[in-house]
């Protein structure tokens, strides 16, 4: 059912876990497979770079995997080229999925972007807060 490379990653994959002092956070609950998608960011907020990112997700082996991957893609990325990736991005380093799986792709990256809009309302209200002590 799944290649060599998915069991590879899913085997050992890689950001698993939280992230002390992440800054862009989300989670998501997947409506089809019920899995259940947490990711971590951890984002300068000088340069807008993602320095760390890493995921919780419990669920199937291609959830668990396009999630491992997700990290992997977007860590040491700016804010802007993060938005760029897609699910084809994700398809490419793993190379195949079955097609009823495939829908988890895009799953992976409606939660990177939710986490992106996370950082950019924490960054809102801490200026906010920054201003009224400033008055």
């Amino acid at each position: 059912m799944y290649n060599q490379k998915v069991l590879e990653i899913f085997k050992n994959p890689k950001n698993a876990g939280g992230l002390h002092g992440a800054n862009g956070v989300a989670k998501i609950i997947d409506k089809i497979s019920g899995d259940v998608f947490k990711i971590y960011l951890k984002i300068d907020k000088n340069t807008n770079i993602i320095e760390e990112a890493k995921f919780k997700t419990m669920g199937c082996v291609a959830s668990i995997v396009c999630s491992s991957v997700l990290t992997e893609l977007v860590a040491n990325k700016s804010i802007e080229q993060a938005k760029l990736i897609s699910a084809q991005d994700i398809l490419n380093v793993i190379g195949d999925l079955p097609n009823e799986k495939l829908f988890l792709l895009n799953t992976c990256i409606d939660l990177l972007n939710l986490a992106i809009a996370d950082y950019f309302k924490k960054l809102e209200k801490e200026q906010a807060m920054q201003e009224k002590k400033n008055i």
